[in-house]
């Protein structure tokens, strides 16, 4: 089996997209933005799981929820860093 970068990759990119959202709410939420981006991943994982995406590096559903989390929280991730290099 293949590692599918372009729908892990897919699936950080949304979950930044979520992050910003929440970062962009009127009230300070910034706690929880981690929890919303690995929540979304985890379940665009399962989606991906059952959607017929090529290569996606999960068969199972626990493995896929996994894969989609740790996608959802590299979008943190790379928020940070960009932070980070920014200073």
């Amino acid at each position: 089996m293949e590692f599918g970068v372009a729908s892990v990759a897919a699936i950080t990119v949304i979950c930044y997209l979520a992050g910003l959202v929440v970062k962009a709410t009127p009230w300070n939420n910034d706690s929880f933005i981690p929890i919303v981006c690995g929540a979304a991943g985890g379940l665009l994982g399962l989606a991906a799981l059952y959607l017929p995406l090529p290569d996606f590096p999960a068969g199972d559903p626990l493995t896929a929820t996994a894969v989609g989390i740790v996608s959802g929280l590299a979008a943190t991730g790379l928020d940070q860093a960009k932070k980070q290099l920014n200073h």
